[in-house]
């Protein structure tokens, strides 16, 4: 018997018969507006892009270069062009955004927006309002431009209960005393946020599930004289299992800490990593070596070196006596280190030589090396393969490159 295959119409229009959740799949990898394109395919797939759950929304949405028109046409105009323009982009995408969700015949699971913010608002006011009243937003990021003019969200924002991950850079929060915190929260990440201590440890203190916490605030970023201390923010996070941040913050951290206080156990916390981490200071070495004190269970710890530092800033410290405190440190899981831009520093060797000291199941160092000779390179090898390590370690794969 001939087997009867299928016609020419049937194969062309084939992906119309698929699961509406893969077509979700598929039109979920496009932008909004190229999402939004396929209506015109045909009648089946008129409203087929409404139903998609995760929105995405920039200033490229409505800003695609006319034909003949430079991607870069901001070099090319005049301020008075340039503003212009830019007004008119922000009206596009409000416009973009408010039509995407009156159109809406699904729920809106994830959300984000990219674009230049100011303080006061109330497009996104009305944006951030319809979505608590209206969808069970999980993932929600708003990445802005101004720091120095930041968006504040309204109290409507604190009623998206449902969220699991929320991501937030150049917003301005202040709103502590109604605050009652995200109890599904499991991913947090703050860059560039204008807030107080009171604030920020609240709000840490009211998402009981996080696991997943990024901090890159500037020293300035903080309102007010008082900033939270290290063992302050770590006990606001009991469950937490992964934690970046960076060194422009880590000197606030150690100078609001009590001397000798007891620190506050993470037991969940698997890695750390800290980008722009400062061994030239009096902060960056205490910083790390109380933070694998509070982590007694970590798997890996990542650093990315920030090499911009001046030779007369450099605190001129015995760094073993500094490290001499934290002799208790025992790191029984953590079994990788790596170093981005390792320039073989004094501090940096001394870190690495005690972490190998305290680490018995350490199977590998990784060391991106930074203008490191490569007869220098060889000592250190040298050195690192004869430092201390615990009766009965495992042996240690030292993987040395340039970054």
């Amino acid at each position: 018997m001939k087997a009867k295959g299928l016609s020419k119409a049937q194969r062309a229009d084939i992906i119309t018969t698929l699961p509406q959740a893969v077509i979700e799949t598929i039109l979920c990898h496009l932008t909004i507006d190229e999402a939004a394109r396929t209506s015109i395919l045909s009648r089946a797939w008129r409203y087929k892009w409404t139903t998609i759950p995760e929105l995405e929304f920039s200033p490229y949405v409505v800003n695609i270069p006319t034909r003949g028109e430079p991607v870069d046409w901001w070099k090319h105009v005049s301020h008075a062009e340039y503003y212009k323009r830019k007004k008119e982009i922000r009206c596009k995408l409000f416009y973009a955004i408010h039509q995407v969700l009156l159109l809406r015949q699904g729920p809106v699971h994830e959300f984000t927006l990219i674009m230049d913010a100011h303080q006061t608002c109330f497009e996104i006011d009305q944006i951030i309002l319809h979505l608590s009243r209206n969808h069970t937003v999980k993932k929600l990021a708003f990445y802005f431009y101004d720091i120095d003019n930041a968006y504040g969200p309204p109290l409507s924002f604190f009623s998206l209960r449902h969220l699991t991950d929320l991501d937030l850079e150049s917003c301005y929060i202040n709103h502590k005393p109604i605050f009652i915190g995200f109890d599904s929260l499991t991913s947090l990440s703050l860059s560039n946020i204008r807030i107080s201590k009171e604030t920020l440890l609240h709000l840490l203190s009211n998402c009981p599930s996080l696991k997943r916490f990024c901090l890159f605030l500037f020293d300035n970023d903080f309102l007010g004289d008082e900033k939270p201390s290290i063992m302050e923010s770590f006990r606001c996070l009991p469950a937490i299992e992964r934690l970046k941040t960076w060194g422009f913050i880590i000197p606030s951290l150690v100078q609001a800490s009590v001397p000798g206080e007891l620190p506050a156990l993470l037991i969940h916390l698997k890695y750390i990593c800290v980008k722009q981490a400062y061994f030239v200071d009096a902060y960056g070495l205490p910083f790390l070596a109380a933070s694998t004190k509070c982590c007694p269970n970590l798997e890996k710890i990542k650093l990315v070196i920030a090499n911009d530092w001046d030779e007369e800033s450099v605190v001129v410290e015995e760094c073993s006596h500094k490290l001499e405190e934290y002799s208790d440190v025992w790191l029984e899981h953590l079994n990788e280190l790596e170093i981005e831009y390792f320039t073989n520093y004094k501090p940096e060797m001394e870190f690495v030589k005690f972490i190998l000291a305290r680490s018995p199941n350490l199977k590998k160092v990784i060391l991106m090396t930074f203008m490191v000779p490569d007869d220098e390179k060889l000592m250190m090898l040298r050195v690192l393969l004869h430092a201390p390590r615990p009766a009965h370690a495992s042996p240690v794969e030292f993987v040395v490159k340039k970054c």
